[in-house]
C-alpha cells in the first residue's frame, strides 16, 4: 500500500510547546518528513539558529517576500511577522515527503483555505496554569505580554473544534505527544 504525502499543520496557543514538539520530531529524524522553517522578523531566542529554527529576517526582507508572493501564508503576530515559504512546501510534497508546518491558530486557518487538503492538529495545554508557567519559564515575555498571550489562548482553545485532531500536550510526556502525532499522520497517509 502506498502512502500519500500530507501537509500537516501543528498549531495551538503560544507557550503550548509547539517548538519543543517539532524539535523532538526532528530529533527522531523520520526520513520522509520535511519540517518547514518559518520566516520571522522577531529576534532569535537563546540557542535558536538562523536557517534551523527560523529564518530571521528584517521587516524589509519579509515584506519583499510578501510582495513577491513567496509565502504560503503570513501574519503579524505579537508585533512580528511570521510566514511559511511556499517553495519549501511544494518541493517537499513533490518529493513525496510529509510536510510539517508549525503556525499560530490564524495561520492554520489561512493554510486550510489555500490548501484544503491540509491536516490540522491542535495542541492543547493541560490547563491554563501550566500554559502560564511555560510562558514564564521561557523568560522572554513581560508580565503584560504573558497576560496578552493567555487572553489570546482563551480565545484560541475553543477554535480547536475546527481542527481535524486535538492532542493535549501533557506535562513531561513529550514522547507520548509526538507519538500521537506520528500515529495520526501514519493513519491518514494510508487512506
Amino acid at each position: 500500500m502506498s502512502k500519500k504525502s500530507l501537509l500537516v499543520v501543528i498549531s495551538g496557543p503560544s507557550g503550548v510547546g509547539k517548538d519543543v514538539i517539532i524539535e523532538e520530531m526532528i530529533n527522531q529524524n523520520p526520513s520522509d518528513y520535511h519540517f518547514t522553517i518559518t520566516a520571522t522578523t522577531r529576534k532569535s531566542r537563546v540557542n535558536e539558529l538562523d536557517g534551523v529554527n527560523h529564518y530571521f529576517l528584517s521587516v524589509k526582507e519579509f515584506t519583499l517576500m510578501i510582495d513577491n508572493d513567496e509565502l504560503l501564508e503570513w501574519a503579524k503576530v505579537y508585533g512580528n511577522y511570521y510566514g511559511v515559504p511556499k517553495k519549501q512546501v511544494t518541493n517537499a510534497l513533490r518529493d513525496g515527503n510529509h510536510v510539517i508546518i508549525r503556525v499560530d491558530v490564524q495561520g492554520a486557518k489561512r493554510i486550510k483555505t489555500v490548501m484544503p487538503e491540509a491536516l490540522l492538529i491542535f495542541i492543547h495545554p493541560p490547563n491554563l496554569d501550566i500554559l502560564k508557567n511555560h510562558l514564564i519559564r521561557r523568560g522572554v515575555n513581560s508580565d503584560k505580554d504573558i497576560s496578552i498571550r493567555l487572553a489570546e489562548a482563551k480565545k484560541e482553545i475553543p477554535q480547536s473544534k475546527t481542527f481535524d485532531y486535538s492532542i493535549i500536550n501533557e506535562e513531561n510526556k513529550l514522547n507520548e505527544t509526538v507519538e500521537k502525532i506520528y500515529k495520526i499522520i501514519s493513519t491518514k497517509s494510508q487512506n
